[in-house]
C-alpha cells in the first residue's frame, strides 16, 4: 500500500531584514521625493528673485485696486454694500481671492516653457525618484507666492481702513486661499500639458480673468445683480472663497455654522463654502491625475 508525502509548507513568515530594507527603500523614495521637489521649487524661487517683476506688479495692482475702486465709491450710501463700513472694506476680499486666483491661473507658464525650451525634456530623462516632483514644486511655488500677495494685502487694506481680522480669521483667510490657490494651480498645471504652447495658454487666461471676477461677488452683492447673474456667480468658485473672507472681516465671533452668502437656492454657511472650496480643489487634482501620467510618462 503506498503512503502519500505531504510536502513541507513553504515558511511564509517574511524575513525581518527584508521588511527593514523594505521599509529602508521607501523611506529613501520619500526622501529623495522631498529632496527633488525642494530643489524645484528653489529654482524657481531663483528666477523669481532675478525677475521680481511678476512678484511686484502682482502685489501693486491689488493695491491700486483697494485705493482707485475704494476712492470711487467712498460716497456711496452707507448699508449699500451690506455691513460692512466701506467700499474698500468689501472689496478687500473680493481683491485677495482675485489676486490669489490670477496668480494660480498663471502657474501652468513656467513649465509651458519648460517645455518649450526643452528643460522639461531634460528632467523627464533626470534619474528622478518621481516625476510628480516637477509637478509639486510648481504647486508648492505658486501657493507660497499666492498666501505672501495675500499677506501684503491684508496688510494695505488694513492700513486702507478696511480693518484686520483676529488671529483665527487671518488663520482661516490663509486656509481659504490655499485651497483656492491650490485647485486652480491644478487646473493651470493641467492646461500646461495638455495646450500645444504658451500662446494658447495665455489665451485661456485672458479669456478666463475677467469673466471670472465679474461673474462672481468681488465686486457687488448679490443683490445688485439680475437673477441670471445671481445664479452663475453663486456657481462661481471665488464666491465661495469671497463670502467668508468678507465675513471675517466684520465678525470676530464666527463659526462654520455662520452664513455667509444667500444663494438663490438657499443659504450658504461657513463651513459649507469651506467644503465647496475643498471639493473643488480635490476635483481639480483628481482630473489631472490621468493627464499627467500620460505627460510624465
Amino acid at each position: 500500500m503506498s503512503s502519500t508525502v505531504t510536502p513541507p509548507k513553504p515558511n511564509t513568515i517574511a524575513h525581518p531584514g527584508a521588511i527593514a530594507q523594505t521599509n529602508t527603500t521607501a523611506s529613501n523614495g520619500f526622501a529623495d521625493l522631498v529632496q527633488e521637489t525642494l530643489a524645484l521649487t528653489r529654482r524657481l524661487f531663483i528666477q523669481l528673485q532675478r525677475r521680481p517683476s511678476t512678484l511686484v506688479a502682482g502685489i501693486i495692482q491689488p493695491v491700486m485696486w483697494l485705493v482707485l475702486f475704494g476712492a470711487l465709491f467712498q460716497n456711496a450710501p452707507q448699508g449699500l454694500f451690506g455691513n460692512s463700513s466701506s467700499y474698500g472694506q468689501f472689496l478687500g476680499a473680493g481683491v485677495i481671492v482675485f489676486t490669489a486666483f490670477a496668480g494660480a491661473l498663471n502657474a501652468g507658464l513656467p513649465v509651458m516653457f519648460d517645455r518649450e525650451f526643452g528643460f522639461l525634456n531634460r528632467l523627464l530623462v533626470a534619474p528622478l525618484a518621481s516625476r510628480y516632483s516637477i509637478v509639486l514644486a510648481s504647486a508648492l511655488f505658486i501657493v507660497s507666492q499666492s498666501l505672501l500677495q495675500a499677506a501684503v494685502i491684508v496688510a494695505a487694506a488694513a492700513f486702507l481702513g478696511a480693518g484686520l481680522p483676529n488671529i483665527a480669521g487671518l488663520g482661516a483667510i490663509a486656509f481659504i486661499v490655499f485651497l483656492l490657490a491650490l485647485g486652480v494651480t491644478a487646473l493651470s498645471l493641467g492646461l500646461a500639458f495638455a495646450l500645444p504652447g504658451h500662446i494658447e495658454l495665455i489665451a485661456v487666461i485672458f479669456v478666463t480673468n475677467l469673466p471670472l471676477l465679474f461673474a462672481s461677488t468681488a465686486l457687488a452683492p448679490l443683490s445688485f445683480m439680475p437673477k441670471w447673474l445671481q445664479i452663475v456667480a453663486s456657481l462661481n468658485p471665488l464666491s465661495y472663497a469671497i463670502e467668508p473672507i468678507r465675513y471675517l472681516y466684520l465678525h470676530n465671533d464666527w463659526s462654520l455654522s455662520s452664513i455667509v452668502m444667500q444663494a438663490p437656492w438657499g443659504t450658504i454657511s461657513f463651513g459649507g463654502a469651506l467644503l465647496v472650496l475643498l471639493g473643488f480643489s480635490f476635483v481639480a487634482l483628481v482630473s489631472i491625475q490621468p493627464l499627467l501620467k500620460r505627460s510624465l510618462a
